[in-house]
């Protein structure tokens, strides 16, 4: 059972689809990169994850330069508000299945033999990786030994 304060079908980044990243459909998520995430969205996963900007740079293998200069409202490229998407996505699941956001954020940087003793975090960098992160938070979800 769920704690009660937990809301891991909360959103991370957008109000805009109330439900979590991970329940979006691939078209909802078309839509919002489409759109283009702002800077307000970057700072709700920055405060959410407790990643800062030079993880977060790293992620989205961009400067950090470009995520801190940014303006509240002005929108990231189509390429990076993928990656913001992508990122938000793989740690909504995580916060769903781990049901609870601070064990969760623990666990991305801890090594894991499932990922030939690489932290998810060192994975989260491109899509296969992010995939495959995805992919073992699933198979902790169905109780698969990873």
């Amino acid at each position: 059972m769920k704690p009660e304060s937990y809301a891991g079908t909360t959103p991370i980044i957008t109000k805009k689809i109330n439900k979590a990243e991970w329940q979006m459909t691939p078209v909802e998520k078309m839509q919002l990169v489409k759109d283009g995430l702002n800077k307000t969205d970057l700072e709700k996963l920055k405060t959410k994850t407790n990643l800062d900007y030079d993880k977060l740079s790293t992620l989205l293998s961009t400067a950090r330069a470009t995520l801190i200069n940014k303006k509240g409202t002005a929108h990231f490229s189509a390429s990076l508000s993928e990656k913001i998407l992508s990122i938000a996505d793989v740690y909504s699941y995580g916060y769903e299945v781990f049901e609870d956001e601070t064990k969760f954020n623990e666990w991305v940087f801890k090594p894991n033999r499932a990922l030939g003793g690489k932290q998810p975090f060192e994975l989260l960098d491109n899509q296969f990786g992010r995939e495959e992160v995805k992919n073992l938070i699933g198979r902790i979800d169905y109780g698969v030994y990873s």
